[in-house]
């Protein structure tokens, strides 16, 4: 219902295309400028990378979510019900999940006919690509809900920001990470940005573009595994977050904030 409201709104229709068109009109510029020595255009490697961008942004659109509807006692009244909590977190992780694999499709869909050298030919890299976005939303989405719980109103969502931005600036998202420091290199691998970009790149580029990564490899055992890990704490640990963040929501707790919300507006 939530998706078929957000294809149906005017305003969430401009979220959808607004972020997709305006990255789809870089990487056009981008699509003939050389990217050093490597014979690679600059579009071809940074395409990969805006989709996993988008993709580890659904951390902050799904902690957003979560604030808003605390604020407005959504998550209270999933908890009047039955399992309702376990039950809200799989219906926003649906949810968020959906709204991502249409901005990616908005901009991927174009960007096959505007950026050249890209390797999408064979079935093997529509199912590479595929199963990393899917694992890679599952590893990160109950994260976005974890830190979602943090923040006791969505007005404190720009502190989550910034630093989601600088570790998909530092997960080599956009640049090798080979070319960083190596404390940065292991820092890099033990979150899932970094695997969800390198599942993205080992999908659309070419197999000579992988003497850039950590061991000249595409190393999707580890992508699994790390992801995989990532994805069962997420699930493990949000539903005990959110319960017991429902605990202390209350019907006067969400009336004293909707009241302060009007006083501001007023």
């Amino acid at each position: 219902m939530e998706l078929r409201q957000s294809f149906t709104n005017g305003s969430d229709l401009f979220s959808h295309f607004f972020w997709p068109v305006l990255m789809l009109g870089v990487t056009f510029f981008l699509r003939d400028v050389s990217f050093g020595g490597t014979g690679f255009a600059l579009g071809t490697l940074v395409l990969p990378g805006i989709l996993g961008m988008n993709a580890a942004m659904a951390m902050v659109s799904m902690s957003q979510l979560l604030a808003t509807e605390r604020e407005d006692g959504t998550l209270l009244r999933a908890k009047a019900i039955p399992n309702g909590v376990p039950a809200y977190l799989i219906g926003k992780i649906v949810s968020v999940a959906g709204g991502v694999v249409v901005d990616l499709a908005i901009f991927l869909v174009p960007g096959l006919f505007v950026v050249p050298g890209l390797t999408v030919g064979s079935l093997g890299s529509w199912l590479t690509l595929g199963w990393v976005l899917a694992l890679g939303l599952v590893a990160t989405l109950p994260i976005g809900a974890v830190l979602g719980s943090v923040f006791s109103s969505a007005r404190g969502q720009g502190l989550l920001t910034l630093p989601v931005l600088a570790l998909i600036g530092t997960s080599g998202i956009f640049c090798p990470v080979t070319s960083m420091p190596e404390w940065a290199q292991w820092t890099a691998q033990a979150f899932p940005v970094y695997w969800l970009g390198l599942g993205m790149r080992s999908a659309l580029l070419p197999e000579s573009a992988v003497t850039v990564e950590i061991g000249e490899s595409w190393r999707h055992l580890e992508t699994v595994g790390v992801l995989t890990g990532w994805a069962i704490a997420g699930l493990v640990l949000a539903p005990v977050v959110l319960r017991r963040m429902a605990r202390r929501e209350s019907g006067s707790a969400v009336a004293e904030r909707r009241e302060k919300a009007l006083r501001r507006v007023g």
